[in-house]
């Protein structure tokens, strides 16, 4: 199947009162971004791959915290053809481009989040305390494979929570989500909470506090991320061991103080 017919390629219209939300709140939520076609068709390479790839067996209840929030398997983009087709969207990416204001994006990684039946909440947390990164030229694109009820625990978000320093060096755990949980609630920053329509995909900064509830449905909750950086980024000196593990795993080629222009960190898009 054609990838144009998929509508991997067009342009989504985005506003400029959009891009200045995104960079006050720190995040948004985009309608109708990818068709009931696409999503069907994707869908179902991406979820055939996360099965292959999967390697979590035990019971939901002899799981940690961060295991039971989601089957997290990455760079999905690597092992299957059809997959790259949609990581390598230039629709999605010319989104994340416009949103942040730079001249074009590359990847950082993919991963697919499926929360399973039962599974459990997703703590507050920012991305951006795993990547060694020179700023904060990034975003992450949350889709989901099908619509994002209550019930199944859709992404959460603190309005305006990029500007905050505090909890920024926090790993996801039990302790994040209750520390950062009390910082917010001093900070008085409105949260939103509010569930995903099918073809419905947020974007946000890496340091946008979020989460997520648990799935509480008997299906499983599938859900693709992309996490995009600006094409000129630099690779930083790691600031924890989780930001030294992502050196040597996402970009292993790249080095201190360069742009990360390695095999596995393609330019998605540029403007011309």
């Amino acid at each position: 199947m054609n990838t144009e017919t998929l509508d991997l390629e067009s342009e989504y219209t985005i506003t400029g009162e959009q891009i200045e939300r995104f960079q006050s709140d720190g995040y948004i939520k985009l309608k109708n971004v990818l068709s009931p076609e696409v999503i069907a068709h994707y869908q179902a390479e991406i979820t055939k791959t996360v099965n292959a790839l999967n390697q979590e067996t035990r019971e939901m209840n002899a799981r940690d915290t961060y295991s039971k929030a989601f089957l997290q398997i990455m760079n999905l983009w690597r092992t299957n053809a059809v997959v790259e087709e949609f990581i390598k969207s230039k629709r999605l990416g010319r989104i994340a481009t416009q949103l942040m204001g730079v001249s074009g994006v590359r990847l950082y990684h993919d991963q697919a989040l499926y929360k399973e039946p039962s599974g459990g909440y997703t703590p507050w947390h920012v991305d951006q305390y795993y990547w060694p990164l020179s700023n904060n030229n990034t975003v992450t694109a949350w889709i989901p494979l099908q619509a994002v009820p209550m019930e199944k625990g859709p992404l959460e978000f603190s309005i305006g929570s990029q500007s905050i320093a505090f909890g920024r060096d926090l790993e996801i755990s039990d302790a994040s989500e209750k520390k950062i949980d009390e910082h917010l609630k001093l900070s008085d920053l409105p949260i939103d909470s509010s569930p995903f329509d099918l073809g419905e995909v947020s974007f946000h900064y890496g340091y946008t506090f979020h989460r997520a509830g648990p799935n509480t449905t008997d299906q499983t909750r599938k859900i693709m991320t992309i996490i995009y950086m600006d094409k000129d980024m630099r690779l930083a000196e790691p600031k924890n061991q989780n930001q030294q593990n992502d050196w040597d795993t996402w970009m292993p080629d790249a080095t201190i103080g360069e742009i990360i222009d390695t095999e596995l960190n393609p330019v998605i898009y540029q403007e011309k």
